[in-house]
């Protein structure tokens, strides 16, 4: 028989007399997809990153004395546009709400101070679902999108979807399940033809094989296991100051007079 060794904060692995013997004011909820990622990384790509990023922060927070709870992920994100590809599974927003409406109850009677909602799949728009459900909760519901954590100047060309930022991450979370880099597709993309969409300005959809033959956005043969421990390492150091922060904010002082990086509303 195996020693009883969970990962701390990871609340899968946790019996109740541990959860229960310990505060935990900040929560961290990865949440990922179920999609292809080009011809070489898994459909769990999205979940699996959030993941584990999610259980080294609980990590690296424990090691400040500052208790966070991993949960669970949840593996299905926004698809509407990639239905087209086999096996993709798509949640609406509005199921988003729903889910993380009774995620926020279940919460509530336990202590926790601060959601962390860990974003793993760019089709997440998560903003929408905070601001309805902010004003009814007492529970500070922050967003992290992990890929935008740490440093993209550590590729020429990070890419959009499964490039050479997320090759490199899964390098280094699960190379076993990255396929040899003779079936890796190049990832390129097509423009749109919309003028307002190519300048920025405007947005719609994209429809996923119309712009990509192999379900990649952005060239991954840069990527290297070295080059995704370095930004796992950075996200996963950033996100966790996070956290710690939020272990102890007062939530009727959350700002001061000088401001410390740009902030959208």
């Amino acid at each position: 028989m195996t020693d009883y060794a969970p990962r701390e904060g990871v609340i899968a692995e946790l019996a109740w007399p541990h959860v229960r013997a310990r505060e935990w004011p900040v929560v961290v909820l990865p949440w990922g997809a179920t999609e292809a990622h080009n011809t070489h990384l898994p459909y769990g790509t999205d979940t699996m990153l959030g993941t584990e990023v999610a259980a080294r922060v609980a990590a690296r927070c424990a090691a400040s004395d500052v208790r966070v709870a991993a949960l669970p992920p949840i593996p299905f994100g926004v698809n509407t546009s990639q239905l087209d590809l086999p096996l993709t599974v798509n949640l609406m927003p509005s199921t988003q709400l729903s889910m993380l409406r009774d995620i926020v109850c279940s919460l509530e009677p336990h202590g926790v101070r601060a959601l962390l909602l860990l974003n793993a799949h760019g089709g997440n728009e998560l903003r929408a679902l905070v601001r309805e459900l902010q004003p009814s909760t007492r529970i500070l519901l922050v967003i992290a999108n992990w890929w935008q954590a740490g440093d993209h100047a550590l590729f020429a060309e990070p890419g959009d979807h499964a490039g050479a930022l997320e090759t490199a991450a899964m390098l280094h979370v699960a190379p076993h399940l990255v396929a040899a880099q003779s079936e890796w597709g190049d990832g390129r993309a097509r423009a749109s033809v919309l003028d307002g969409v190519r300048e920025g300005w405007a947005w719609l959809p994209r429809r996923w094989t119309q712009v990509t033959d192999d379900t990649g956005v952005g060239a991954p043969h840069e990527a290297t296991a070295d080059l995704g421990a370095a930004f796992v390492g950075q996200a996963v150091d950033r996100i966790a100051a996070l956290c710690i922060q939020l272990a102890t904010l007062d939530p009727f002082a959350m700002y001061t007079e000088s401001k410390t990086g740009p902030q959208r509303t």
